[in-house]
């Protein structure tokens, strides 16, 4: 492998790897594996998948989550996704070394479709790592660091913006309930997802220039830095936000007020919008 995460042909390199996952969290993913099985079973589950830091080798017990897909042979029912939120809840509670389960659920032919091509497939691809089943990505191409891949993945930031202000919003104390006072962890939540988008989106505005991939945070905003110096500060800022979430509803404002709106419009005139989904 060369560097920029790319391999020696200049592709996109799977960042993961089961050899990566560290002894703390080996347990967790042995038992992920056999209740996905067991939940699930051969004639719904296509394959299972790990992605995050845990197949990448950095997490930190007590502080990372347990993230997992799940390519199902058809598309996912209401039934299906009452045993993916069963699963989280049974790993999240057995395990202390995790800080919560996240499982997305696809069926095949989604994840394997044209239209998914360059975000779902790409994700599975060069993202996740084999847990179970046979992997997709051998059905799926190789992918560069191209303009194409940053539409497709980021160039629909804008329609996240009317939710994080309603979010926002309902988080705040008003004239009409002055007392309210909104529960921490609603805000620590949406710092959280609101910051980890904006990097993930600020570095792919410059990926194709940066020509490469990382999910490492600090780099992602120092790559963006280099080709916006005006935002840098404030992209330095979600990236510690991302890794600390806070409560700070003025740092939400900046970053869903002033930088987001910023970054959609400029996402938006260098690599175009992302293709509409039904």
């Amino acid at each position: 492998m060369i560097s920029n995460g790319l391999d020696e042909d200049g592709y996109i390199a799977r960042e993961g790897s089961p050899d990566r996952v560290p002894a703390e969290f080996a347990p967790v993913v042995d038992a992920a594996r056999e209740r996905i099985a067991t939940a699930f079973g051969p004639a719904r589950l296509h394959s299972a998948y790990l992605y995050g830091s845990i197949p990448r080798g950095t997490a930190i017990p007590g502080v990372s989550d347990l993230d997992l897909l799940l390519a199902l042979h058809r598309e996912p029912t209401p039934d299906d996704h009452a045993e993916a939120d069963a699963l989280e809840a049974t790993l999240d509670s057995a395990f202390p070394q995790i800080k919560g389960v996240g499982v997305l659920l696809f069926g095949t032919d989604t994840l394997l479709s044209e239209l998914e091509r360059y975000d779902l497939g790409w994700f599975v691809a060069c993202l996740c790592t084999p847990l179970l089943g046979e992997d997709l990505a051998e059905q799926l191409p190789r992918y560069r660091p191209t303009s194409l891949l940053a539409r497709e993945t980021n160039g629909d930031l804008a329609l996240a913006l009317p939710r994080w202000r309603e979010r926002l919003a309902a988080a705040t104390p008003n004239s009409a309930a002055p007392d309210a006072i909104a529960p921490d962890a609603d805000l620590a939540a949406l710092s959280r997802a609101v910051s980890r988008r904006l990097v993930r989106t600020g570095f792919t505005l410059v990926m194709p220039r940066w020509n490469g991939w990382t999910s490492d945070l600090t780099a992602s905003a120092e790559a963006f830095a280099v080709h916006y110096p005006d935002r840098a500060e404030q992209m330095r800022l979600a990236a510690a936000v991302a890794r600390t979430p806070t409560i700070d509803r003025a740092v939400l404002a900046v970053l869903i007020d002033d930088l987001a709106p910023w970054l959609a419009a400029e996402y938006t005139a260098v690599h175009g919008e992302k293709a509409p989904r039904p």
